[in-house]
């Protein structure tokens, strides 16, 4: 069983047990954090996919740790012109465990014959 699921703007492929490294998130180590932005789910080797989640999924991770990653030296300048800047930038991450994909009902698809004896025609 997995997922992609979405946060930060990213897409990750998850599955129950792994340890993922993602964008800062706010809580405290050891918290649980729900994940609920499920963009595909598969299981037993059935796809569901969602258009653009897939409703009543979520991942259920836990909080491990929430660290810096490394300075990125950004440094800029203009020949001849006598402008330099320099800056540093640290990204902040968020490391989780998978704990859980949970689903949620899954509306059954109606057949055609269920649809126009509903709607009378």
């Amino acid at each position: 069983m997995y997922a992609i699921i979405e946060t930060g703007g990213k897409q990750y492929r998850v599955e129950p047990e792994s340890l993922i490294e993602v964008e800062k998130l706010n809580g405290g180590v050891g918290e649980e954090v729900v994940l609920d932005r499920v963009l595909l789910v598969n299981r037993d080797g059935e796809l569901h996919t969602g258009s653009p989640t897939v409703k009543g999924a979520k991942v259920v991770c836990r909080l491990l740790a929430q660290r810096r990653g490394d300075k990125v030296d950004v440094f800029t300048y203009e020949a001849k012109k006598n402008v330099r800047r320099k800056k540093g930038h640290r990204q902040a991450y968020s490391r989780l465990k998978v704990e859980e994909i949970v689903m949620g009902a899954q509306p059954k698809a109606k057949t055609r014959a269920k649809k126009e004896k509903e709607d009378g025609t």
